[in-house]
């Protein structure tokens, strides 16, 4: 792909994204869902290899149909109500149909079964993007959604957490791993959206920083599956020290920074008398945390085998990725000090 190509493609994101932001009517959300799709789908392919081209076009069917079905929710609302403003949204039937959709979108359970196929055709740049970028769009919409009867969410955001946790368990590839994470992590988010936006909004941002250096260890150390996690003693030994603390942190084990949304929501679900959904959620934490722990065993506890079935694996250093990496890093292990500073700033 052409370097002039590359970054067009990302200015398309960023516009598709903030149009749909900053918009109150569907029909501008919509475009701007759409453009952020049209603008991932090349990146996504520009690597010509059989598994890639068919995560492409899974993603592009998916969204499609999500896209179809948000627009022809988004002007059933019209024709009922005679409303295009997003906050506006009174008649059951096409709420229902818009929250689907976009649980579709983003990859939410029982609509999630593309996610880890697609994920595991990426590579991880791209499956970052995917993972973190392709998120902020749809939530901001979510946000915005305003229901008398907040089942929906909870039934999604249980089902999500559940899910995630589970489906994690028994995948060796790392890119399957992450995408069950994304799943039960934005089930906490969905779980929590209708009661407190703010803790939402909060989790999503730790969520982006846990996963940024996430993606960035894995894309420093090369590896894809599990077996490969055991050469990084050999090859970074420093970020093979530091980066238990950074999947661990996304498992929700406290003192690390992923505990702190985690507690707050059960917290707030609490106080909502819910506490039966609150224990629900706290013991789909406890699968998400044992599949952490596993990568973590696979990192500092075992030793690569004299006879691998991988290649060898090229021992020069990568400078281009010490700065983000560590920043990322750093800030997924130890941000959970300032995290009243971050609820004091969140509306």
């Amino acid at each position: 792909m052409s370097p002039y190509v590359i970054p067009i493609l990302l200015l398309g994101m960023g516009l598709g994204t903030t149009a749909t932001l900053i918009s109150s009517h569907w029909l501008l959300a919509w475009m701007g869902l759409e453009l952020n799709t049209v603008a991932i789908i090349p990146l996504m392919a520009r690597h010509h290899h059989p598994r890639a081209v068919e995560a492409t076009t899974k993603y592009f069917l998916i969204q499609a149909a999500a896209a179809a079905l948000l627009l022809f929710a988004s002007v059933s609302n019209a024709w009922l109500s005679g409303e295009w403003h997003i906050e506006q949204m009174t008649h059951p039937l096409p709420t229902t149909m818009i929250v689907l959709a976009l649980a579709l979108k983003i990859g939410l359970a029982p609509l999630h079964a593309w996610l880890p196929e697609v994920l595991q055709g990426l590579d991880l740049t791209t499956g970052l993007i995917l993972s973190t970028w392709q998120k902020i769009a749809p939530m901001a919409i979510f946000l915005q959604i305003n229901l008398e009867d907040p089942t929906i969410f909870i039934l999604l955001g249980l089902t999500s957490t559940l899910v995630g946790g589970w489906g994690g368990l028994n995948q060796t590839q790392l890119r399957k791993v992450l995408a069950y994470s994304s799943i039960a992590h934005l089930g906490w988010m969905v779980l929590i959206m209708q009661f407190a936006p703010s803790l939402t909004l909060l989790n999503l941002i730790i969520y982006f920083v846990m996963t940024i250096s996430t993606f960035l260890i894995f894309k420093f150390l090369s590896s894809t599956n599990i077996t490969t996690l055991a050469n990084a003693w050999t090859k970074a030994p420093v970020l093979a020290s530091i980066a238990p603390f950074t999947l661990l942190s996304l498992g929700g084990l406290p003192p690390l920074t992923g505990f702190a949304p985690k507690w707050l929501i059960l917290q707030e679900l609490t106080k909502q008398g819910l506490p039966l959904i609150a224990t629900i959620a706290a013991l789909s934490a406890l699968l998400s945390l044992y599949f952490y722990l596993r990568l973590t065993y696979a990192m500092t506890l075992t030793i690569s085998p004299n006879t691998t079935v991988n290649s060898a694996p090229w021992r020069f250093a990568n400078h281009s990725l010490t700065f983000p990496l560590s920043v990322a890093t750093a800030g997924a292990t130890f941000l959970l000090p300032l995290m009243p500073a971050g609820m004091a700033l969140l509306p």
